[in-house]
């Protein structure tokens, strides 16, 4: 079963509208509705608050501010992780950014909610706010990055090795804030039982939003029962919990009641985080043979003075290439904006997008094809660990995608090659992304009607965890998939490191598989030693489950027979998977994924207008799972990849620190029409240093570098060089060669 392209097994529950996500559980019958007013300075002090008239609105319960908000616990720095924090909400007059909660209006109905929510007056003092990246110069080393890597490294001498350099690229390279923007905004319903409280929220890691919630209230964490069985989207944002589901939990309490609370698409933008945006120096200096002697890589990021955020955005770089003489670093910039969070592969995404076209660029400095470049500094070993790869297979990536996609037609000058009013060219781009493993522990369960229960707190954000649980389970089992059930997302389950990092299908079907090996030694003992089995007395090391059944030699019996005789009450064993840091193999190599991107674009040779005509990425990620949920995790982001170059970009009002395009009409992604052809192919493999699956995560690796093969064909076609993402018809159209008359 595994590796098949089986079908969602959620499918028919999301497509018949059964699937229930966190807004829409009515287990609680007629719940109360929360709606977030938030504050219209980017930095200062409330002054004055009246809430009378919005509490004299129709069917207004409660008014919620900073002057009657219960005490909630403090953000502990001591908990190494951010989403195991407490956030607390309403804790002060003092505004920190724009948009932040100044009040919670809980009412009949949304729409009495969001109505009273305009009543609600509030005055405000406002301070000196930083919020042009470009105008402030305060910068900070932070002691370490996102997801513990190092802040800066250096291997060798790179000033020496980069001026002796006979060929230099120096560059910057700048990428905006971004967003996740999930179809499902961050929502939750929060029900008081007792002195306990079920919060049905949308977030990717259940234990991270039990903790949370409970730290922020000063609860007991067991008095939290997080339910989550389907999530609409996170790419990160889900990560944390956010304001609206401590409002909706504070509320929840204070009235002793259901409580709804969503944010407004329009909220997100100010209440969720965002990638930062970052200027980047990139410097490459190579022989005449293209062999790189010196690499670096320089980023300054913002982030939030109280919440600190550092992107590992130059970290992937460390593994990429090989080049004797390198550093790469991280700086911070505070601002009074939202926080930096994690968005869909954090750090590589901006990265890659950085480096990889200054390979290009150091490619056409040399006149080298750029795919014969980056198999040149194809690396022997880890160049900054000193450790061996685990399963590398990056220059397989590109030929065979160099094979596929027809690169041996790529003009080889840049704006050579027309089709009548467009002018056509190709680009590509490596692909990196590590691999992260966490704990996670699953309960399997056998029952005498010869079925299998998984229970894992793991969620599914609309990759395919259902599906894929079920086919390692039948698998390891010999089960047909029908007789598999999965259960996820809530608290009461066994713990997991949730949804995020792409680390979570190699995390709980590792889980999984270890639970299957346990429950066979279980079945085997009994049939083994009952005189009643056909197995009795058989020697197991040659038994083989399939169908349902476990046959040694020329006796097999069906497995519910075995759980009937032996275990009627069902038998159950527990898999369970380490930190990383705690396996030795994540010391002993470097564990990766990799790709390589291809693009084709065409620009018009009048308007600038950039149309993408086909994209091609063939990956490496160990042991694939599902073929058909891992190539469309990779489509998914290699569409992302092209938004990044050509549309993404939020835009920050100077004055008040609002995002001025905070809405899905002016924040561009692509859409069905941008994207024409797009395909992914998955090369055969099996790392047996990332866990005993041979899996590796696929998630966020169609992204990492997708962007740059954009941008790079870009260059191609027109011979300009935009190195300010997005690539915009205002920053492209100066540059156009003209069209010969």
């Amino acid at each position: 079963m595994i590796g098949q392209a089986l079908n969602r097994v959620d499918g028919p529950l999301k497509v018949a509208g059964r699937a229930t996500f966190a807004y829409e559980h009515w287990e609680a019958g007629q719940p109360l509705y929360g709606f977030i007013v938030g504050a219209t300075i980017g930095k200062g002090r409330i002054t004055r608050i009246d809430t009378e008239n919005a509490e004299r609105a129709p069917g207004v319960r409660m008014v919620m501010t900073h002057l009657n908000a219960p005490a909630q616990g403090p953000r502990d720095e001591s908990i190494p992780f951010e989403y195991w924090r407490a956030q607390p909400v309403l804790t002060g007059p003092d505004i920190h950014h724009y948009g932040e909660p100044v009040a919670l209006v809980v009412a009949t109905t949304f729409e009495q909610a969001r109505a009273a929510a305009d009543l609600v007056d509030v005055e405000y003092v406002s301070g000196r706010g930083r919020f042009d990246f470009a105008d402030e110069d305060e910068t900070y080393i932070p002691k370490v990055v996102n997801a513990g890597f190092p802040t800066d490294t250096e291997v060798g001498d790179f000033d020496a090795g980069f001026s002796n350099a006979e060929v230099r690229v120096d560059e910057q390279y700048t990428t905006p804030y971004e967003f996740s923007m999930p179809m499902e905004p961050n929502a939750c319903l929060v029900e008081p039982r007792g002195e306990d409280l079920v919060v049905y929220v949308s977030c990717q890691i259940v234990d991270a939003a039990q903790t949370s919630v409970a730290g922020t209230l000063r609860i007991d964490p067991a008095r939290i029962h997080i339910v989550t069985p389907f999530v609409g989207g996170g790419f990160g944002s889900k990560l944390g919990i956010h304001s609206e589901t401590i409002l909706a939990a504070l509320a929840a309490r204070e009235l002793s009641q259901p409580v709804k609370v969503a944010l407004t698409r329009q909220q997100i933008f100010q209440l969720v985080g965002m990638r930062p945006i970052s200027s980047q120096r990139v410097r490459l200096g190579a022989g005449r043979d293209g062999r790189l002697a010196a690499l670096a890589h320089e980023v300054t990021m913002h982030t939030n003075p109280d919440i600190e955020y550092a992107e590992q955005t130059a970290a992937t770089t460390r593994s990429l290439y090989a080049a004797p003489h390198r550093l790469t670093s991280h700086r911070l910039k505070p601002l009074d904006l939202p926080r930096g969070t994690d968005v869909r592969a954090p750090g590589e995404a901006p990265g890659m997008l950085a480096v990889e076209s200054a390979m290009d660029e150091l490619a056409h400095a040399l006149g080298m094809d750029p795919v014969e470049l980056r198999i040149r500094n194809e690396p022997t070993v880890d160049p900054e660990r000193d450790v061996p790869y685990s399963d590398r297979h990056l220059v397989d990536c590109l030929r065979e995608g160099a094979r596929r996609f027809g690169w041996e037609h790529r003009p080889a000058t840049p704006a050579s090659m027309r089709e009548g009013q467009w002018l056509i060219g190709y680009g590509m781009a490596a692909a990196i992304r590590g691999h992260f493993q966490g704990p996670t522990t699953v309960r399997m369960r056998f029952e005498a009607d010869g079925t299998a229960v998984v229970q894992t707190d793991m969620t599914d954000i609309g990759t395919g965890t259902y599906t894929i649980l079920t086919q390692v389970a039948a698998d390891g089992l010999g089960l047909p998939p029908d007789r598999v059930r999965i259960e996820l997302g809530r608290s009461e389950f066994p713990t997991s490191w949730g949804s995020g990092g792409s680390w979570g299908a190699a995390n709980s079907c590792t889980a999984v598989d270890q639970a299957c090996t346990a429950l066979r030694e279980q079945l085997l003992s009994a049939a083994r030693g009952d005189a009643r089995s056909p197995l009795h007395g058989r020697d197991t090391a040659d038994a083989v489950f399939a169908d349902g059944n476990v046959r040694i030699g020329d006796a097999s019996e069906a497995l519910s027979e075995i759980v009937r005789r032996n275990h009627p009450e069902g038998v159950q064993a527990v898999g369970e998977t380490r930190f990383m840091g705690d396996d030795p193999n994540y010391t002993a190599y470097s564990i990766h994924c990799y790709g390589a991107h291809f693009a084709e674009v065409g620009v018009d040779a009048d308007t600038a207008e950039i149309r993408l005509r086909r994209m091609l990425g063939v990956f490496s990620v160990g042991r694939v799972l599902n073929a058909k949920t891992a190539r469309s995790q990779l489509i998914g982001g290699m569409i992302w990849g092209a938004g990044a170059a050509l549309e993404e970009e939020a835009v920050i009002d100077p004055r008040s620190g609002a995002f001025v395009n905070r809405d899905l009409a002016q924040y561009l992604v692509p859409v069905h029409a941008d994207v024409p052809d797009v395909d992914a192919v998955v090369l055969d493999g099996y790392d047996d240093k990332a866990n005993v699956l041979g899996a590796k995560g696929v998630g966020e690796l169609g992204i990492c570098g997708a962007g740059a093969a954009v941008a790079n064909a870009v260059f191609n076609a027109t011979g300009v060089r935009v190195r300010d993402f997005p690539i915009t018809l205002e920053k492209l159209l100066p540059g156009l060669p003209p069209m010969d008359t």
